[in-house]
């Protein structure tokens, strides 16, 4: 039987169970956010590979996954300088798809206590 291709649809499903995420868009494309900031959405840019999705994580992490795994994980020279990997949803599991947002998750997180202001609060949810 062959394997069946990871959408967008399963990628919503696993970012939506992680605390805050919400959905939207980015450059019209379909997106998940955590306090407003990008944590992943389906990448747009003409040099990303179709059916691909960039998903937000640190420099290191990111050259970990293009090493290990060149076939599913890739950057492009757009993409080079900014915290994101490309994944061929073709080629990656579930499973790995979920640490990933996982990791995303975190990532974003961290970011979001850095660069809040002082004596500001996350946004909750209504």
């Amino acid at each position: 039987m062959p394997k069946q291709s990871v959408t967008f649809n399963h990628v919503r499903e696993l970012g939506l169970a992680l605390a805050e995420v919400e959905e939207g868009t980015m450059y019209g494309s379909p997106a998940l956010k955590l306090g407003g900031r990008l944590l992943a959405c389906m990448a747009v840019h003409k040099s990303a590979e179709p059916e691909s999705l960039a998903v937000r994580t640190d420099f290191e992490t990111r050259e970990a996954l293009l090493a290990e795994e060149p076939g599913t994980y890739y950057v492009t020279h757009h993409y080079v300088n900014h915290p994101i990997v490309l994944v061929r949803l073709s080629r990656i599991k579930k499973d790995q798809l979920r640490d990933l947002l996982r990791s995303a998750w975190r990532f974003v997180t961290a970011h979001n206590k850095r660069t809040r202001p002082r004596g500001s609060r996350p946004a909750t949810r209504s």
